[in-house]
């Protein structure tokens, strides 16, 4: 399944995450060698919501929550009638229960509005060893070069950079020096980006244990909560990635981000 070429394995059937689920993430999501993904997605039982999720990254890392993980999760569990309602509840590891509305049509999902709660502001606990709240506009060097960076955690932690020109930003040379900058204890996903207006931003992203990937839903949010900080956009916004656009709103009656986008089935199939 894919969110905006964002894709996943999406295994179902399992009551607990596998023990040898790290090292099946970085077999199968080779692709070279195994069926390739940007991630290995388990869909779980739940006591506290209809569904769990958790994510094991290419490299064999959990990540704490994934916004276009979560509306494939969605249209899994939907399509397939595993819930008869078009509002569910979807428990991650890093964001708590996440609630999401989906649009059908024919019986299918199309797309899916995540309430993705609220943004995590504070230097420590994004995390970076930025004392500060909000960490905005903070000097970074990496090889060489000064950049300056907002610090959001959407349930996982983002440092959001402004550059001129994100499209063509070289990722590959400073997504690596980013992600494991020492400013961030437990790594970051980087994003890159060009605000064009008050209700449209460009971004390309770096993501943890991923590398450049063609969407990011937490990242997209962390984009819009970043572009309001520093006075750049409104709270309602469309973000364009590779794999194409998100609408991300930052409430200011609950203060929570919600993300709107696709989701898609690629195809099935038994690992054998």
């Amino acid at each position: 399944m894919h969110g905006l070429g964002n894709d996943f394995i999406v295994v179902a059937g399992e009551r607990e995450l596998p023990g040898d689920a790290s090292d099946l993430a970085v077999r199968l999501c080779d692709r070279h060698f195994g069926v390739g993904a940007d991630g290995l997605v388990y869909i779980l039982p739940s006591e506290r919501a209809d569904f769990r999720m958790r994510i094991l990254n290419p490299d064999g890392s959990e990540a704490e929550q994934c916004g276009n993980a979560i509306r494939c999760v969605a249209k899994y569990v939907y399509d397939r009638g595993l819930v008869a309602r078009d509002e569910i509840a979807i428990e991650t590891l890093g964001a708590g229960v996440q609630r999401l509305k989906i649009t059908s049509v024919g019986g299918k999902a199309v797309r899916v509005r995540v309430d993705m709660g609220e943004p995590i502001l504070r230097g420590l606990d994004v995390p970076t060893t930025v004392d500060r709240t909000p960490v905005v506009d903070h000097p970074i060097e990496a090889g060489g070069r000064t950049f300056r960076f907002t610090a959001v955690s959407m349930g996982n932690p983002h440092c959001v950079i402004f550059v001129d020109d994100a499209p063509s930003f070289d990722l590959y040379r400073w997504g690596p020096l980013l992600e494991a900058h020492p400013l961030f204890p437990r790594r970051t996903n980087v994003e890159f980006v060009t605000v064009v207006s008050r209700s449209h931003a460009v971004m390309r992203v770096w993501e943890r244990g991923a590398g450049p990937t063609l969407a990011c839903g937490t990242g997209a949010c962390a984009t819009l909560v970043a572009s309001v900080l520093c006075g750049l956009t409104d709270r309602r916004a469309t973000v364009s990635l590779a794999g194409g656009d998100l609408f991300i709103e930052w409430s200011e009656a609950d203060n929570r981000v919600y993300m709107t986008g696709p989701a898609a089935e690629v195809f099935s199939g038994t690992l054998a």
